[in-house]
C-alpha cells in the first residue's frame, strides 16, 4: 500500500508541475530559514561548551555601590586569587589571575606580528583543558616562558619546530616557547587567546607589588576560578561574598564590595547586570529568533495547506470516484499525507542546498563560523523528524478536509465547498500581513535606535583620527621628536598621547574630593591622562575655560572636566576650583562639552583629564585632510619604523572603532530585514497560488 501511495504521489506531483514547484519552494525556503535560525541558536547555546570544565568554570566578579547605585564589574584587585586560595581553598580546584586580553608584538628574528593574548597563572592550561600539540600543560611553570596557539606558531616559525625558541614580547623581555596548543574555538570567549605568558612575568615587569600602596584598592585585573568537584557554584559564590570587604580600608569599605562567581555557562547569554543582579543579555535574541523561526516555518506550512485547499474543487472528482469504487477514508487520508510528506522531504533536501549556499553570507552577517552539522546524528535525527512532522502538520487540513467529501454530491456536480472552506486562506492572508507589518515595525524601531545613537553628537571629530597602541618601550622618551617628525611629513595635522583609546575610559578613580562635596557622595570619576596636544588632535569643544598649554607651567597641576563631571561636583562656575585626587590638589582650568567615549546608548560618564606623559600609552594622530589616507599612512609608517623598528605598524581608525559599538544592533537589524524579505517572498508564493483562482 505504501508503494502505491508513493507512486500516486509522485504522479500527482509530476502532473501538476507549477503547483509542485510552488509548494516545494515555499516549504524549502521556510525550512531553510528555520534551519539557519536553528544553527544560529545552536551556536549561541553551545558557546564555550567546548571546554571540558564548562560547568565548573567561572569568572570572579564584584558588586560595588557608588552613590546608592550598585554596579557590577569583572575587574578585581591583583591579590584576589591568592586570598581566595588562602581562605577558601577547599572549595576551589584552581584560581588564576589574568591580565586583560590585548594585542602584543611577538618577534622572532625579522618576523614581527601583533597578536592578542593574556598573562595567566600556570593553572589556566588545566582550567581551559588546552589540547597541547607540543609540550605539556605544565609549560608555564618557568617565569620566562610562553605557549602559542597553533596558528601563531605557524605564523612565526612556519614549518620549523617552535619548541625552546626564544622570542620577544613587545620588545621588552625574552621568553622561551615551551608549548603549542590547538587553536581555541571561534564560538568561545577565548577565541582571541593566541598566546599565554606567565602572570608573574606581567606583575614583576609592571612592579605592581612595589608601586601599589593599597593592593586592594585598584581593580585592574581579572580572576578566573574552577570550583572543586564536590562544590556547588551558587553556594561557593555566596561563601566568598566578603573576601574583599575583609581586606579593604575603611574608605573603600564604604563601596560595599561583594564578590561573587559568574559561571562560564552564563558568560555569553547572561552577561548584563542591573543593580547588582543578572538581568539577561543575548538570551533575548535567542528567544526572539527562535519565535521568528517557528513562525516562519508555521507560515510555510499554512501556505502549503492553503495551496492544497485551493485545489479542493479540482480534486473533488478524484475523491468522489475513488470513494465510489471502494476507497476508505483512511486510505484517502494516507494518500494525502504521503503526498505532503513527500513534498516535505523534497523541501528538506532543497533547504539543505539553500542553507549551504547562504551560509557564507549569513556567517558574515551574524559574525559567526556556522556550518551544517553533516556528521551529527542529532542533526539528521532532528532534520528527518522535523521534515516528517512538518509534512504531517502541513498536510493535516488537506487530508482531513478533502477526504470528507461525499462522493454522491461530487459526482452529481452538486458539491459546494461551503462558506468556511476559504477560512484557512483568509487566516493565511491575515497572518502574512501581520508578520510583514510586525517585521517592518521592528526593523524601523531598530534602525531608528541605531540612527539616533549614531547621530548623537560625539563631542569630538572622529574623521581622519587614528589610534596606535604604544606596545613597546621604544616609544618612551621620544614624544617631542616623534611628534616633530610626523608633523614634518605633512601627513599629520596633530599628534598626542593618552592613557586610553579615544573610544574608551580605561581608569575610574574614587579618590576625588572637592570643596562643598556631600560626605555621603563617593567621588568616583573616569580619569584620562593626556599630553598637551590631545584636544587639538581630537577636536574637543570647550564649554568654559581653556585647553592645556605649554605657556603655563602650572598646568601640570591643572585638570579639565567634562560637563558631566562639573555637574556631578555641583560646580556652577568650575574654573579655578580646587579638586583633590588622592590628596593631591589640582586646579580646574577648563570644562569641555561631553564626549561619547563609551556606550553611545548610555549617558556620558563624568571624566577628568590631566597631564601625565608617563601614564599615556596610546598615540592619537589626526591625518591631514588634504592628503589621502593611503599616502598619509605610508609616510606615518616610515616615521614609526624609525622609532619602533621592533614592531609592525598596527593602527585603527577611531571611526571604525566607534562603529563597532553598534555591531550587535546592526547585525540584529540586518537579520530582521532579511526575515522581512522572506515574508515578502511568502506573499509572492501566495500571489502565485491565487492566480489560478482569480
Amino acid at each position: 500500500m505504501f508503494n502505491n501511495f508513493l507512486k500516486i504521489a509522485l504522479r500527482n506531483l509530476k502532473r501538476n508541475k507549477v503547483y509542485s514547484f510552488i509548494n516545494i519552494i515555499g516549504l524549502a525556503v521556510g525550512m531553510a530559514v528555520a534551519m539557519l535560525i536553528g544553527l544560529w541558536i545552536y551556536d549561541e547555546l553551545s558557546f564555550n561548551k567546548s571546554f571540558q570544565n564548562y560547568d565548573r568554570l567561572a569568572i570572579v566578579m564584584q558588586n560595588q555601590t557608588f552613590n546608592g547605585k550598585v554596579g557590577s564589574q569583572t575587574a578585581v584587585p591583583y591579590l584576589m586569587a591568592d586570598e581566595i586560595r588562602k581562605t577558601y581553598g577547599s572549595d576551589f580546584k584552581y584560581v588564576s589571575m589574568s591580565s586583560w586580553n590585548g594585542k602584543h608584538v611577538l618577534s622572532f628574528g625579522e618576523k614581527k606580528i601583533a597578536q592578542s593574548g593574556n598573562y595567566f597563572e600556570p593553572q589556566i592550561t588545566e582550567m581551559l583543558s588546552l589540547k597541547m600539540l607540543k609540550g605539556t600543560r605544565k609549560a608555564l611553570k618557568e617565569t620566562h616562558s610562553i605557549i602559542l596557539s597553533e596558528s601563531v606558531a605557524k605564523a612565526l616559525f612556519d614549518k620549523a619546530d617552535p619548541m625552546d625558541k626564544l622570542l620577544k614580547i613587545d620588545n621588552n623581555f625574552t621568553v622561551k616557547v615551551s608549548g603549542v596548543y590547538e587553536d581555541l574555538p571561534f564560538n568561545s570567549d577565548f577565541q582571541d587567546l593566541n598566546f599565554i605568558a606567565p602572570w608573574d612575568l606581567y606583575i614583576n615587569d609592571n612592579n605592581w607589588p612595589e608601586k601599589t600602596t593599597d593592593p586592594w584598592r585598584s581593580n585592574a585585573f581579572q580572576a578566573f576560578a574552577q570550583i572543586a568537584d564536590h562544590a556547588d557554584m551558587d553556594k561557593v559564590s555566596v561563601k566568598i561574598k566578603d573576601v574583599k570587604l575583609k581586606r579593604v580600608s575603611k574608605v573603600n569599605a564604604a563601596f560595599k564590595p561583594e564578590v561573587f562567581l559568574h559561571p562560564m555557562k552564563k558568560w555569553h547569554l547572561y552577561s548584563e547586570f542591573k543593580d547588582g543582579k543578572n538581568v539577561g543579555g543575548r538570551i533575548q535574541f535567542v528567544w526572539l529568533f527562535g519565535i521568528i523561526g517557528s513562525f516562519v516555518l508555521l507560515l510555510a506550512c499554512i501556505n502549503f495547506m492553503n495551496l492544497a485547499t485551493a485545489r479542493s474543487e479540482k480534486r473533488a472528482k478524484e475523491v468522489g470516484i475513488r470513494k465510489a469504487i471502494g476507497s476508505m477514508r483512511s486510505q484517502l487520508i494516507g494518500q494525502f499525507f504521503s503526498e505532503s510528506v513527500l513534498v516535505s522531504v523534497f523541501a528538506l533536501l532543497l533547504s539543505l542546498v539553500l542553507v549551504q549556499l547562504t551560509l557564507p553570507y549569513f556567517n558574515q552577517l551574524s559574525n559567526k563560523q556556522i556550518s551544517i552539522l553533516w556528521t551529527s546524528p542529532l542533526f539528521w535525527t532532528s532534520g528527518i523528524s522535523f521534515s516528517l512532522f512538518t509534512g504531517l502538520i502541513a498536510g493535516s487540513y488537506p487530508a482531513l478536509y478533502l477526504s470528507s467529501f461525499q462522493p454522491v454530491k461530487v459526482l452529481k456536480g452538486t458539491f459546494q465547498a461551503g462558506r468556511f472552506a476559504s477560512a484557512p486562506r483568509k487566516v493565511l492572508v491575515v497572518l502574512q500581513f501581520t508578520v510583514s507589518i510586525t517585521l517592518i515595525i521592528g526593523t524601523i524601531i531598530v534602525f531608528q535606535q541605531i540612527q539616533f545613537a549614531k547621530n548623537r553628537p560625539s563631542g569630538y571629530d572622529r574623521s581622519g583620527l587614528i589610534n596606535i597602541l604604544m606596545n613597546t618601550p621604544d616609544f618612551k622618551g621620544h614624544y617631542n621628536a616623534l611628534r616633530n617628525d610626523l608633523l614634518k611629513t605633512g601627513a599629520v595635522a596633530e599628534m598626542s598621547q593618552s592613557s586610553g583609546p579615544t573610544t574608551g575610559i580605561s581608569a575610574i578613580n574614587n579618590g576625588y574630593e572637592w570643596d562643598g562635596k556631600d560626605p555621603s557622595i563617593q567621588g568616583n570619576l573616569g580619569t584620562v591622562a593626556i599630553t598637551h596636544d590631545f584636544g587639538k588632535s581630537i577636536g574637543w569643544t570647550f564649554a568654559a575655560g581653556r585647553d592645556f598649554s605649554r605657556n603655563f607651567s602650572t598646568d601640570s597641576s591643572g585638570i579639565i572636566l567634562n560637563e558631566a563631571a562639573a555637574k556631578f561636583m555641583g560646580f556652577k562656575d568650575p574654573i579655578g576650583k580646587t579638586v583633590k585626587a588622592d590628596g593631591k590638589p589640582y586646579k580646574v582650568i577648563g570644562v569641555i562639552k561631553d564626549m561619547v567615549m563609551e556606550s553611545p546608548y548610555q549617558p556620558v560618564f563624568r571624566t577628568v583629564y590631566m597631564l601625565d606623559y608617563e601614564w599615556a600609552n596610546f598615540i592619537n594622530l589626526k591625518i591631514n585632510p588634504k592628503m589621502s589616507s593611503s599616502q598619509a599612512l605610508a609616510k606615518i609608517e616610515s616615521v614609526f619604523k624609525k622609532y619602533n623598528p621592533s614592531a609592525p605598524f598596527d593602527y585603527w581608525f577611531v571611526d571604525d572603532e566607534y562603529a563597532r559599538k553598534f555591531g550587535d544592533e546592526e547585525r540584529i537589524g540586518k537579520i530582521s530585514r532579511s526575515f522581512h524579505c522572506f515574508s515578502h517572498l511568502y506573499q509572492l508564493f501566495r500571489a502565485f497560488s491565487d492566480l489560478p483562482h482569480l
